[in-house]
């Protein structure tokens, strides 16, 4: 059985073989690389569904490896493995086209379902994203899920990948009210517990975007429960 290809790239010898043995257990065909100019190579080499990537490496650093990928690949799954435990050093990660994160130290179950569901959602998206799908829209902000085209009011608005994601799950239930764990649990695919406060950081990334000088707030916040997408106060 094979769930899928991933490229693990750490450094700590013992933690690179845990996860391989963990992984092929569970049915992916797994590579390896404990730098980033080597993991580059075999990324380059290869075609892989999911990335676990370490973001402190020898020879060039998880994120420069990121922004390398990402520059020409916007659909292999990343999962950073990180020791930094703020919220803002774990969504600069996230805002560079990471699809996710996990803290050292970890337990492995966690880590295979993040894994599981950085694949659906990945599965989803290259299977769902029809160019022919309609327009998303609210008042005078349009986004196209298909050519991942956002415009508001004829200006043409560039979003990472988890900001697409967020606005499209906003402009999909707008004008219902959203929780924290919601969002998370639809736009991070997964039940997460903890950090819903980069659901706070990412609205704000959105908002300065979206929100034009001039023109009404679409994204609102119901104080104590979420937050709203709606053409009108």
């Amino acid at each position: 059985m094979n769930n899928g290809k991933i490229l693990i790239v750490e450094d700590e010898a013992k933690i690179s073989r845990l996860l391989e043995i963990e992984l092929e257990s569970e049915g992916y065909e797994v590579a390896k690389a404990d730098n980033g100019l080597d993991a580059l190579s075999v990324y380059r080499s290869g075609s892989f569904d999911l990335i676990l990537l370490d973001v402190m490496l020898p020879g060039m650093s998880g994120i420069e490896l990121l922004r390398r990928i990402r520059s020409q690949d916007t659909h292999t799954a990343v999962l950073l493995l990180t020791a930094k435990s703020s919220v803002e050093d774990k969504v600069s990660g996230l805002d560079l086209g990471a699809n996710d994160y996990i803290t050292k130290p970890f337990q492995i179950e966690e880590l295979l379902a993040r894994i599981r569901a950085a694949l659906r959602l990945q599965g989803s998206r290259q299977n769902g994203n029809d160019p022919g799908e309609e327009w998303l829209s609210a008042g005078d902000l349009k986004l196209h899920e298909g050519t991942r085209e956002v415009v508001r009011a004829g200006t043409k608005i560039e979003l990472t990948p988890r900001e697409f994601d967020l606005l499209v799950y906003l402009l999909k239930n707008q004008r219902q009210v959203l929780n924290r764990e919601q969002i998370l649990a639809a736009v991070w695919g997964y039940d997460y517990y903890g950090d819903t406060n980069v659901v706070d950081v990412y609205i704000r990334y959105v908002r300065k975007k979206i929100d034009l000088d001039g023109l009404p707030d679409l994204i609102h916040t119901v104080r104590g429960v979420g937050y709203v997408l709606k053409d009108s106060p």
